[in-house]
């Protein structure tokens, strides 16, 4: 976990629920069913304002915004921007240890909203015909319809073959993390969901200690989720709509194993 979740808000909905201003540029993506890596994506960042030179301008308030990313983080010192492939998912028990993430946690933080998040039980029942027991997925959504805010670490990467002035490609990892109360009947990782009371700290760009903000939410957020069973359409990247978010009975899922497999483990 996570490889694979749900953004269907436009970034007016968005500013409302994250009291963001919006720094899209009219770039945001379209409502997405089944988010993938490597996809462009929004995330929630907050920074100080800047003079055309690029300095910070002192005294200036930090100013929240909603900012297009590429989901899969590339560090500014890789000379390869494939690197990202590999790094949708950044583990919080060493993210403040590992050079590739130590940084942009100090430094670049942000988080990234969802309708919910897609996991994979194996089925209950042993595998037959030497093949591997089946996966159902399920649909991990607040009951109430807001969105989630996983926590997220950012980078901007220039490709030092390229064209002087060309914009960065700027790149995000979600964090994750063990998987508590309900969660663990499905697996045994989890985003790091950020509750409301977190978020003004885990984007505070004055805090480089942010350790003690890696700790797996609590169980009145966990109890407040549905695990919802849904089809097994979603496994495949290119099935995307409402109805992969719909709920079905385990049972009467069609597999269509598609391209989940095809995706960098997100593990």
């Amino acid at each position: 976990m996570c490889g694979r979740y749900a953004a269907t808000k436009d970034p007016a909905t968005l500013m409302r629920e994250f009291d963001a201003a919006d720094g899209t540029q009219g770039q945001a993506p379209t409502e997405n069913y089944n988010v993938a890596p490597t996809k462009n994506i929004v995330s929630v960042v907050e920074r100080h304002p800047r003079d055309p030179e690029g300095n910070v301008v002192e005294d200036e308030p930090a100013v929240r915004a909603l900012r297009v990313m590429r989901w899969g983080l590339v560090p500014f010192w890789a000379k390869d921007p494939a690197i990202g492939n590999r790094m949708i998912n950044t583990r919080a028990e060493t993210a403040t240890e590992k050079p590739a993430f130590r940084k942009a946690l100090s430094r670049r933080r942000c988080l990234i909203p969802a309708d919910g998040w897609f996991e994979w039980r194996v089925a209950d029942g042993a595998a037959s015909g030497g093949k591997k027991a089946p996966k159902e997925p399920f649909f991990m959504t607040m009951r109430d319809g807001s969105s989630l805010a996983f926590a997220g670490i950012w980078e901007t990467w220039r490709d030092p073959k390229g064209e002087p002035g060309a914009p960065p490609l700027v790149t995000c990892s979600i964090i994750t993390t063990d998987a508590v109360g309900q969660l663990t009947e499905i697996h045994d990782r989890m985003p790091l969901v950020m509750p409301r009371e977190r978020w003004r700290a885990w984007l505070d760009p004055d805090r480089t200690d942010a350790a003690e903000l890696l700790e797996p939410p609590g169980l009145d957020l966990v109890d407040s989720l549905e695990l919802r069973p849904v089809s097994t359409k979603v496994n495949n990247v290119r099935n995307n709509g409402p109805e992969l978010l719909e709920r079905v009975q385990p049972e009467a899922a069609d597999l269509d194993d598609g391209a989940l497999f095809d995706l960098p483990n997100p593990r």
